[in-house]
């Protein structure tokens, strides 16, 4: 059975997520605030296409090593200490990257930010899980995953707004913002944070590599680790690409691509909140279902789209990145109440690990199935929505296999081993 450890109690729950939700947001920020930016540093640094990609790859497959390294070392320290000190780090190489001279110093100071960015995803979501009983951690997770959303979609408007409002500084400017936040939410959170060490009261077992071996080959959770995979490859293989078949396919100008991803993040900002706290009402298993059955419709439109009026590519986009992002609220709600509470921050590692590695894998398949025209027109994104769709099919088996807690709100999900 799951072990029974206290959960710590903390004076005001509210204000422990909208912090660890700020910290969630910026360095997600950090991550899609590059995708813009590519004409200006390919013109600035002098570096061609295949080097801007680079920049953008760098930080997810160090933020991929750096989770499966931080599985050795994660349930070793107290949460917050551990936190505020990568926190720290993670602003620190996002400061050189808006202070670098050139392309090699912008390319290790990516690589620095997504290593320890990609730390700072599962250790939020360890804390959660540590502080908020399961039968509240829908509502507890959509707050956190709106901050995830909305960092998702507005990263690309909010890094061209701030690249051409403050000239001076270019392309420089949206990690100086980026630094500045960070620094109000890691005071915020030295000043609200608890200190959480319920977890090394348990005696580990074996040498640090036997443990996480033993947290990988587990059998519930490899089924957690192939059901978060298959969720980033039903979103990943479309996401990338829809500003691209928007603009040639569809016939949209650049400008409103803006307008799209600002509506789609502002509807997320309810609506990942409303998913959580549904999921907890109503078992997170039913809602998790739903949504993302539901999520298939958006989907499949979305990479059949021919030009139409734009009124209509707004709603249908609005709602796509309501359902495909939401799915992730009940579904990592889910995934979080999997593991043991002694083994649970390396778990998340891992966890964490594996949605940065299968989303890159996702984007990379994608881009070897998607092919283009002599007249640049895209071909073959009807695939990559089937594909996406088939993936959904397969998460929605996998989530009936996940072996959690009884869910209050239904009774419906299976007993944990």
């Amino acid at each position: 059975m799951h072990s029974s450890t206290h959960t710590p109690v903390i004076k005001n729950e509210r204000l422990f997520l909208l912090t660890i939700a700020g910290i969630q947001f910026t360095h997600i920020l950090d991550f899609m605030i590059m995708m813009p930016l590519g004409p200006q540093l390919i013109r600035l640094l002098h570096i061609d296409t295949h080097q801007f990609g680079l920049l953008l790859s760098s930080y997810t497959f160090t933020a991929a090593a750096s989770s499966l390294l931080a599985a050795t070392y994660i349930d070793r320290f107290d949460r917050r200490k551990l936190l505020l000190v990568l926190y720290a780090c993670f602003i620190i190489a996002t400061l050189c990257c808006g202070l670098a001279p050139n392309f090699t110093f912008l390319l290790i100071a990516r690589a620095l930010a997504g290593a320890f960015g990609g730390i700072l995803g599962g250790l939020v979501q360890t804390m959660i899980a540590d502080v908020i009983p399961f039968e509240r951690r829908g509502k507890a997770l959509g707050t956190v995953m709106a901050a995830f959303s909305i960092s998702t979609v507005a990263g690309v408007p909010l890094g061209l707004l701030l690249a051409s409002t403050f000239t001076s500084l270019g392309w420089r400017a949206p990690f100086f913002f980026i630094v500045l936040l960070s620094g109000i939410f890691w005071v915020i959170g030295y000043k609200l944070l608890p200190n959480l060490t319920a977890h090394l009261h348990n005696k580990p077992i074996g040498n640090v590599f036997q443990r996480i071996f033993a947290v990988a080959r587990e059998p519930r959770h490899l089924t957690a680790f192939a059901f978060i995979a298959m969720m980033m490859m039903a979103g990943f293989t479309v996401i990338p690409y829809i500003a691209l078949y928007m603009t040639t396919n569809v016939g949209l100008p650049e400008s409103f691509i803006t307008v799209v991803y600002l509506c789609g993040g502002a509807a997320t900002f309810f609506t990942s909140q409303l998913i959580g706290r549904m999921a907890d009402k109503y078992g997170k298993l039913k809602v998790y279902k739903l949504v993302a059955l539901a999520s298939f419709i958006p989907l499949l439109i979305t990479t059949h789209l021919v030009p139409i009026a734009w009124w209509l590519v707004l709603i249908n986009s609005t709602i796509f990145f309501i359902l495909v992002p939401g799915r992730m609220v009940p579904g990592m709600a889910m995934v979080s109440a999997v593991p043991e509470a002694h083994v649970r921050g390396t778990f998340m590692t891992l966890i964490s690990s594996v949605q940065m590695l299968s989303s890159g894998l996702a984007t990379l398949i994608a881009g070897l199935i998607i092919t283009r025209t002599p007249d640049g027109m895209i071909e073959h994104y009807d695939t990559v929505g089937y594909l996406a769709v088939a993936c959904g099919v397969l998460t929605i088996w996998l989530a009936q296999r996940l072996r959690i807690p009884p869910d209050p709100a239904s009774g419906a999900s299976k007993p944990a081993a």
